[in-house]
């Protein structure tokens, strides 16, 4: 297996990626925290995963405060013995354009996406340091690498602000064996995309902006994810892993 005797926490992980990312890496053989706001849904992923004989604990987590992640950090440490990989999965999307955007909203995007995934890889670092070493994955997005005209610019600026966050932490702790990279997945089909699972126009449009013609499964990002947080990218720190059909090669 490829996460044996790995222990993961994974942000956001009650639904879509966060929770195909979950099951992925308990089948792989981690042992999986998975943290979430959304407390019903993360306990129907604990329970499944236990069920079929992984081992998931499932913690109430507030992605913007500091005092939740190392509350967390703290219960996969506790429950499992230590900290080998941490996925800064927990993010939010808004649709429009930039005058449709409030201070509240800038404020609300760039707290979750961006200090998200700031406050979980400080809390995630001194755990890692006492192992020796792991594997921290940023769920960035295509948003951060390119501009579009169809979503809010902030959520393009907290996307570039993981991207860019991800390769100075890597430089930091890249001699401590902590590696750090970010993936940048294209539209994929999770609540997140909610309005868009829902509306045949604007999915139609958004498999017309695929060169592939289509959006992804949550399972063809997930793969990415584990391959980052293994050993098989014992060489790979500061990089960024673009999963989405073709979009940003146009």
């Amino acid at each position: 297996m490829r996460l044996e005797n790995k222990v993961a926490l994974i942000s956001g992980g009650a639904r879509g990626m966060g929770a195909a990312e979950a099951r992925m890496f308990a089948r792989e053989g981690a042992k999986v925290v998975i943290g979430d706001l959304l407390e019903a849904e993360g306990r129907q992923v604990e329970a499944e995963i236990n069920e079929l004989g992984g081992e998931c604990v499932f913690v109430h987590l507030d992605v913007t405060q500091e005092a939740e992640w190392q509350q967390a950090v703290e219960t996969a440490v506790a429950r499992f013995g230590k900290l080998d990989i941490l996925v800064n999965n927990a993010g939010i999307a808004l649709r429009g354009v930039l005058e449709d955007t409030s201070s509240e909203d800038w404020d609300r995007v760039m707290a979750v996406n961006a200090k998200g995934v700031f406050l979980g890889t400080k809390a995630a670092i001194p755990e890692m340091r006492k192992v020796g070493g792991g594997s921290i994955v940023n769920i960035s997005s295509m948003s951060g690498l390119v501009g579009q005209s169809y979503i809010q610019p902030v959520y393009n600026a907290s996307k570039g602000a993981v991207r860019i966050f991800t390769k100075s932490a890597a430089i930091q702790y890249a001699k401590e064996g902590i590696r750090v990279n970010s993936v940048h997945p294209g539209p994929i089909d999770t609540p997140m995309a909610g309005e868009r699972l829902t509306n045949a126009e604007l999915q139609r449009q958004a498999d017309e902006r695929s060169p592939m013609g289509r959006t992804a499964h949550p399972d063809e990002v997930a793969y990415g994810v584990l391959f980052l947080a293994s050993d098989e990218a014992s060489f790979m720190t500061g990089s960024e892993l673009v999963i989405d059909g073709g979009a940003t090669a146009e």
